[in-house]
């Protein structure tokens, strides 16, 4: 049970609240945001000390029962409510580390996949296979370590980014979905060094990772489509669909483009180019 995370994680989901979202009076204005403590334990079934002493980290382990309470009293998501649970302790325990092996099916599927982008990530962001279009887009990861390999650090580290030549056009949406399931990860795998090592970089490195951090989110916003200048093709938008593997808690990320747009043009002459059947001067 972690119980400080566990603390900031309800006082974030409280403060967020109003008290319109759970049906009660707003009344006079509040002095502090969301909704007040007492509000949430009665809401929650729970006494007001005890729901105190949670946010506190001052409280003994919660029952299953009482973190239900709490997760329909803060009208947390699904992903949330798992986040909730993992935090306390009353989660389906996992492996110490998180799977970084790939299934030899997924990775022929991934080799299969025609005019598309396909790589597999894994629950720290590394990128653990990978098409020749995806090298196209993403750059040399077979000549690349597991380091530069990690699409988390090209997101946030300046310096990652520059030597690995990421280029996208607007990563807001993919910086917060990254923070969101590396929040979630560190959940599921807190003693795995090369997350925790990750996550203590990043926040070393980045100040946007660290503000978005602070923020406790664990739903990663989708993102559906992504934009990347290539010096051989120009801009190049695709569609972003991610399939989950749950087995090993990992990606498979696919990016596409409508059949007979220019977008799809553009990686078509990108597969040409990367299959040496065509060269672009």
């Amino acid at each position: 049970m972690d119980k400080k995370e566990l603390g900031d994680f309800l006082r974030g989901r409280r403060e967020r609240l109003r008290p319109v979202d759970v049906g009660l009076p707003s009344g006079a204005r509040r002095r502090t945001p969301g909704l007040r403590r007492q509000e949430v334990a009665v809401l929650a079934h729970v006494s007001t000390e005890y729901y105190t002493r949670l946010e506190q980290a001052r409280a003994p382990r919660p029952s299953s029962e009482v973190l239900a309470g709490i997760a329909d009293a803060l009208l947390l998501t699904e992903e949330e409510t798992d986040h909730l649970h993992e935090l306390a302790g009353t989660a389906r325990k996992r492996s110490a580390v998180h799977d970084r092996s790939v299934r030899a099916s997924v990775v022929a599927l991934v080799d299969r996949l025609p005019g598309a982008v396909g790589f597999v990530l894994s629950a720290a962001f590394e990128v653990l296979a990978w098409n020749d279009l995806a090298t196209a887009v993403l750059g040399d990861l077979g000549g690349a370590t597991p380091a530069d390999r990690n699409l988390a650090r090209r997101a946030f580290l300046p310096e990652v980014a520059r030597r690995t030549g990421a280029d996208a056009a607007d990563m807001t949406e993919f910086r917060h979905h990254v923070v969101a399931r590396l929040r979630a990860a560190t959940a599921r795998y807190p003693d795995d060094p090369l997350i925790r090592d990750l996550v203590a970089e990043l926040r070393a490195g980045s100040a946007d990772f660290e503000r978005l951090w602070q923020l406790h989110d664990v739903r990663a916003r989708p993102v559906i489509t992504k934009t990347f200048r290539h010096p051989e093709v120009g801009s190049v938008t695709v569609d972003c669909d991610t399939l989950l593997l749950p087995d090993r808690d990992q990606q498979l990320v696919l990016y596409t483009a409508v059949p007979g747009s220019r977008d799809a043009e553009a990686l078509e002459l990108l597969r040409m180019v990367v299959s040496g059947s065509l060269s672009v001067r």
